[in-house]
């Protein structure tokens, strides 16, 4: 029972970790609009991808990110076709009821995209914004190699 508990408080502190980071960059300090907001880009950017692709990112998740990540996920639609900055911005705004959201949505894409930069491998992410449009891969924060 030991390993079980170890891997769930393994997971706790990094998913922790996540948020708090996501949070400090947007200047939030409430964990459940950050959650909510991690989850809508998520999903937005889920839903971009296609499934190999999808999956290989959430490979690189902790356990709690990543059943956020797949929640509700139907691979059978996808992926979407945005390929505006608008249009991937709508499927981040869907979740939310009209009004609720009050953030740039370009600004949490970008906090998001540099959290993921941050945590995931330099080869996954970048493999990740070569099935992107340009004008979505644009939204990622340069690689260290690239400044």
């Amino acid at each position: 029972m030991t390993s079980i508990s170890q891997v769930w408080d393994k997971t706790l502190v990094k998913s922790n970790d996540w948020l708090r980071q996501l949070g400090a960059e947007l200047s939030w300090d409430n964990a459940d609009t950050t959650l909510l907001a991690l989850r809508a880009v998520l999903h937005a950017l889920r839903d971009r991808l296609p499934p190999d692709e999808a999956v290989e990112l959430a490979a690189q998740m902790p356990l709690l990110i990543k059943g956020v990540y797949f929640e509700g996920w139907n691979p059978s639609g996808t992926p979407m076709k945005a390929r505006s900055r608008e249009e991937f911005f709508a499927l981040v705004r869907r979740p939310f009821p009209a009004g609720t959201l009050e953030v740039d949505l370009g600004q949490l894409t970008r906090a998001v995209f540099k959290l993921l930069a941050d945590h995931v491998p330099e080869g996954e992410i970048r493999d990740v914004r070569g099935v992107l449009p340009t004008e979505l891969a644009e939204l990622w924060p340069q690689p260290a190699a690239a400044r």
